[in-house]
């Protein structure tokens, strides 16, 4: 028939054009950033588990965003695991989000990490609970020479894995911190990364124990 051949082209230059401004397929949500939400204080008054299931997932993420540093897509994915028949359980579908993130991500959660008495510590740049943390092992209360020895480390350990060194730093004292930043420096990439993530797990841990009540 006369004219089906503009027809056609007609509709694939359409399609085309849409096919364009559309762009690609969305992600599945849970792959979908949170929106901007304001994130709970450190000193929050601790919840219980049962209140914490019956969150939506906004509520949610308000909550717990914070757990881990500058990443509330680790919350707003855990959020889909409810409910938790333990605060272990909450701590443990967390980690698991982290553990299924993609390499870049995984990075990026690294690198939300303030350097251990580094620049964002002097500026009073960190996040509350990191404030707290590194107050905590007196990391905000060192001599010249001392400051020193940490901007030396980090800098050493950036060059060499990329990320700062992470470590849960309550409950220890300067001297253990830095005997575990000099021994780590000799791991492999691989290795690191897993004590890392391992670091992580472990202050994420800490925060949770004091945002949710122990009970089941």
């Amino acid at each position: 028939m006369p004219g089906r051949p503009m027809l056609k082209a007609t509709i694939v230059a359409l399609v085309l054009t849409t096919a364009a401004t559309i762009g690609p397929a969305r992600a599945a949500p849970d792959a979908i950033a949170p929106a901007p939400v304001d994130l709970a204080p450190v000193d929050l008054a601790p919840v219980d588990l049962a209140n914490v299931n019956r969150m939506d997932r906004d509520a949610f993420v308000a909550n717990f965003g914070s757990v881990f540093e500058h990443s509330p897509w680790v919350a707003w994915r855990a959020w889909a695991a409810r409910p938790f028949a333990s605060r272990d359980a909450l701590h443990d579908a967390m980690v698991a989000m982290v553990r299924e993130a993609s390499p870049a991500e995984v990075r990026a959660l690294l690198n939300a990490h303030p350097e251990l008495a580094g620049p964002e510590a002097r500026g009073r740049q960190m996040t509350d609970a990191s404030v707290s943390e590194q107050g905590s092992a007196g990391l905000d209360r060192m001599s010249p020479a001392e400051f020193d020895r940490f901007d030396h480390l980090n800098a050493a350990y950036r060059a060499r894995f990329g990320f700062p060194f992470i470590i849960a730093v309550r409950g220890r004292g300067r001297a253990e911190i830095l005997r575990e930043f000099e021994r780590r420096l000799a791991h492999s990439p691989t290795a690191e990364l897993e004590a890392a993530l391992a670091e992580i797990a472990a202050i994420t841990r800490m925060r949770l124990e004091r945002r949710v009540t122990a009970g089941p």
